[in-house]
């Protein structure tokens, strides 16, 4: 009797509806075949026709299909869920960061291999280090507009009035004297961060899964099961690793997880009531019982933040180990916040010191709401030292993003140049503000952010340093599938999340000004006045949006001549071709012009931007400590120009989260938008949340256990269950290529050798071997290749002469036996290397996002359109499928019959033990 053999199809990002998946067309009257869930429910389920049965009729040619559809997790239709799923668009600056992670090169394929002090190593801890500050720009913005804006700026019932809720209280009584008003504004911050870390631990279940052990046939012998029940689990200790998607925990880190979403909401409240504390202590600084109560709230802090910084680089922080417990760290710094922040509002509520100013004379005056001219209305009277930690904090966030950068491009001998670039910025603040005792003063006219662009611009020369890293035993990378960025991809990639946290953040702050204004522009004559930053930030906002502009015509100007060339391809000399034809070719050059300037060019524009956008930073990191206005008050000559700019970056600024929220809906609403941006999403959201927790959830921490426990447990079914499967053709298409791919390498041989693996729109090269060299450069996806090897038997039976395959299916129908009397005549006729290993790509000129492999597998060209004129009757030109439609391809019919007919030989069974 014949195998029975399954063709199990993986979408990719558009979320193709499983009847498209598995091919079924509408008849008349509407009574044709339906989907039919056979395993999983609707958020992931596997689907099959209900023309198909159960099981695949043995004497059948083709395999049956099976769609697996897992695009609920990041999308669907309009549910209630759309304001939930709109959150974490609005967290993708988290996301990225923690993208920014997995694009570390020289990550060993064991995890237990990593050192702190090696290049990986340390690269981890500062980019750990640098989501925590973004958790920190999170928490310090929403301290601005509840603590300074509203506590501090906002001292009548007309601006309060303002507020949604009834906040009038704050402008008079006891709620308005001294820090009184402090203490209730940090109610935002602190709601922000309970609110997110509620929305985020739902999710930690995702963490949580884990791939089901196959079911053990009845009959089998107690080594046999013991065999079995390790089937999917975790791989035995002494198994070799040689790609870390390998790792049995790489898709389990619930522990982890939690213990690292403590000490991010820990470390966010304990930033956000530094920042009230901190201001009062230096205004009206404390004796008696208050100080009694604000000096150990500080010493708390700080032992929170070094607690923070030390362990980053633990292994219970950054290694995934499953379902462990928080430990007694993370409760430690829960005690410690938990008591550091009721000390703060507690000193907060306490009146006023006898020394020191007093808290009334340095906020606005009363009336400033409904006539800002009034005396004292004019000058800036926000909180005391919020510009300052602002300016900081983002100048050290630039300055950690450098570092980044250079120690993953040139390794911890290059941290030279960041290091001497931060010592000599913090000595020469030190100097400026006369902290040096026995050292000359410097001269007055000069000023912190005279040294902030130099200190940058050293800090920057490490990014040129040569780049250095383990030799590499692969073949050298073929044209445009080198490393992404020089190495130093993980700096961009969190650069970028910076900037969206910062545009984020300062929109937010700018927004909530504008609205206690009363609508009047905050950056000029208005009572409650934002930071100085935010009106440096809008400034840069929109010289960034034109420099995006300048980027995206120059993408145009190469589309076009890249169109021009392909064109004149297509055209024989003497232009011979139709009219129709003409326009034909044009439609093509298009479509293969797209898939060029994609995988030749889009990275490195990508890096053109983020040279400006990282000059642009530095810039208005200086311009920030430089405590000014972009411009003067009263603004005359360019001065207009420059207010008029800063003001429209400002209010972009303002509208960006409610755009990217918006997006974010139409994302999954909108099939074309989730073409084009969606991408960008799954692909954020595919990797685990090994550096921030508060991200968004990973949805391959339940499609890849999934999968695995689905193909495992078919194959493992006995011969006589009418639902065993003896071979599985793993069909991934786009993002489901990239699914496939970690399913396998956690999927243990003895299965593996029964699965032969169709990839097609595949970007495993040209985007994820890019910028993930780590698990699909040219090191790292052979292991992939090499996992599906054949063993030999099989091998042998495709390279059986055709006489004698003929032989065997003497018993088929003549036209069943033609047909893969065929296929194994085309199997006969590869190579050999093509023969044994169990992977087939496909691509086409016209896919933007598929590309040939080239590491093992055999590459197949599908034509695209398949004529440029109508035939056989047909008066529709043949479609351009671009990236879609790969099953309906002739080349993949006849790869599919090929492949079915290797499946269904007999497989030596595995020994016994061995995985």
């Amino acid at each position: 009797m014949a195998g029975r053999v399954l063709e199990l199809r993986v979408h990719g990002v558009s979320n193709t509806p499983p009847d498209q998946i598995l091919g079924l067309q509408p008849e008349p009257g509407g009574d044709g075949p339906r989907p039919w869930l056979v395993a999983g429910d609707e958020v992931t389920g596997f689907y099959r026709s209900t023309a198909a049965g159960a099981a695949d009729p043995p004497t059948a040619t083709p395999p049956v299909v099976e769609a697996y559809s897992w695009g609920q997790l990041t999308s669907g239709a309009r549910t209630a869920h759309d304001v939930y799923r709109a959150f974490w668009t609005l967290v993708l600056p988290f996301a990225l960061a923690n993208v920014a992670l997995h694009a570390r090169p020289g990550i060993p394929p064991d995890p237990d291999q990593e050192r702190w002090g090696s290049r990986s190593g340390i690269t981890a801890w500062l980019l750990r280090l640098f989501c925590l500050s973004l958790t920190g720009t999170l928490a310090l913005a929403a301290t601005g507009i509840g603590v300074d804006l509203v506590g501090w700026q906002c001292v009548d019932e007309a601006c309060l009035g303002r507020i949604p809720g009834p906040w009038e209280f704050l402008g008079h009584g006891w709620w308005s004297e001294g820090s009184h008003p402090l203490a209730v504004g940090l109610l935002l911050p602190i709601g922000l961060l309970v609110v997110l870390g509620l929305l985020t631990w739902r999710t930690y279940q995702y963490e949580a899964q884990m791939p089901a052990q196959p079911a053990v046939p009845s009959g089998e012998d107690a080594g046999t099961t013991a065999t079995r029940t390790t089937a999917t689990g975790p791989a035995p200790s002494d198994q070799r690793l040689d790609n870390p998607l390998q790792d049995p925990t790489f898709w389990c880190g619930e522990g982890q997880l939690r213990r690292a979403a403590v000490l991010h909401l820990c470390t966010g409240t304990a930033t956000a009531a530094a920042v009230p504390l901190g201001a009062v202590l230096a205004m009206d600084p404390p004796h008696g019982a208050k100080a009694a109560v604000a000096w150990p709230s500080v010493l708390l802090f700080v032992a929170v933040a070094v607690i923070a910084v030390v362990a980053l680089g633990r292994p219970w922080l950054s290694r995934r180990a499953g379902a462990t417990p928080l430990g007694r760290w993370s409760l430690a710094v829960i005690v410690l916040t938990g008591v550091g922040l009721a000390g703060t509002v507690l000193f907060l509520l306490l009146p006023e010191g006898p020394a020191g100013s007093a808290l009334a004379a340095l906020r606005p005056p009363a009336g400033c709401a409904e006539n800002p001219r009034l005396a004292g209305c004019q000058a800036d009277r926000s909180l005391p030292g919020y510009d300052w930690i602002i300016s900081w904090f983002g100048t050290g966030q630039v300055l950690l993003l450098i570092t980044i950068g250079v120690v993953s491009r040139s390794g911890r001998r290059a941290l030279a140049a960041p290091v001497t670039a931060v010592l000599l910025l913090a000595a020469g603040a030190a100097w400026i503000s006369g902290w040096l005792p026995g050292v000359a003063p410097a001269p007055p006219g000069l000023a912190i952010w005279m040294l902030a662009v130099p200190a940058g611009l050293l800090a920057g020369t490490g990014l040129l340093l040569p780049r250095t890293g383990p030799a590499s035993t692969a073949v050298p990378p073929a044209g445009h599938t080198d490393l992404a960025w020089g190495g130093r991809g993980a700096a961009l990639i969190a650069g970028f999340g910076w900037l969206l946290m910062i545009a984020y953040c300062a929109g937010v702050l700018y927004w909530a000004a504008d609205r206690l204004n009363n609508g009047a522009t905050p950056s000029g004559r208005s009572a409650v006045v934002p930071p100085i930053p935010v009106m440096w930030a809008g400034l840069a906002f929109a010289i960034a949006l034109l420099t995006l502009l300048v980027v995206v015509v120059h993408g145009a100007v190469l589309f076009s001549r890249i169109r021009c060339r392909e064109y004149a391809g297509l055209v024989p000399p003497g232009n011979t071709l139709s009219a129709h034809e003409i326009r034909r070719c044009r439609d093509v050059s298009t479509y293969r012009a797209l898939h060029r300037l994609v995988g030749e060019h889009g990275i490195r524009l990508v890096g053109r931007y983020g040279v400006v956008a990282a000059l642009l930073a530095v810039s208005g990191c200086a311009a920030a400590l430089s405590h000014t206005r972009p411009h003067p008050m009263s603004v005359t000559g360019w001065s207009v120009v420059v207010k008029a700019v800063a003001d429209i970056g400002d209010s972009l600024l303002g509208w960006l989260p409610v755009a990217i929220a918006g997006l974010g809906l139409l994302v999954y609403r909108n099939e074309t938008v989730r073409r084009s941006v969606g991408v960008i999403w799954d692909i954020a959201t595919f990797w685990p949340r090994a550096a921030h927790p508060l991200a968004p959830p990973s949805y391959a921490e339940r499609a890849v256990p999934e999968l695995q426990t689905r193909a495992a447990g078919l194959l493992a079914l006995p011969e006589n269950d009418p639902r065993r499967m003896d071979g599985i053709i793993l069909s991934g298409h786009s993002q489901g290529t990239v699914l496939c791919a970690a399913m396998l390498l956690q999927l243990p041989a003895r299965w593996r050798q029964r699965i032969w693996f169709f990839s097609y729109g595949c970007q495993l090269t040209r985007l994820y071997g890019r910028i993930f060299p780590a698990y699909f450069g040219p090191d790292r996806l052979p292991v992939l290749a090499d996992a599906l090897t054949r063993p030999d038997a099989l091998t042998e039976a495709g390279a059986r002469t055709e006489a004698g395959a003929r032989t065997e299916a003497g018993a088929r129908t003549e036209a069943g036996a033609r047909t893969e009397a065929g296929a194994r005549t085309e199997a006969g006729a590869r190579t050999e290397a093509g023969a044994r290993t169990g992977w087939t790509n496909f691509w086409r000129e016209t896919d933007p996002l598929g590309w040939p492999v080239g590491a093992g597998g055999q590459d197949l060209p599908v034509r695209d359109p398949e004529a440029l004129h109508p035939s056989d009757g047909e008066v529709a030109d043949p479609p351009i499928r671009s990236h879609s439609g790969y099953p309906e391809a002739a080349e993949y019919r006849r790869e599919r019959a090929r492949v079915t007919w290797l499946l269904r030989r007999p497989v030596p069974a595995p020994r016994q033990g061995v995985d």
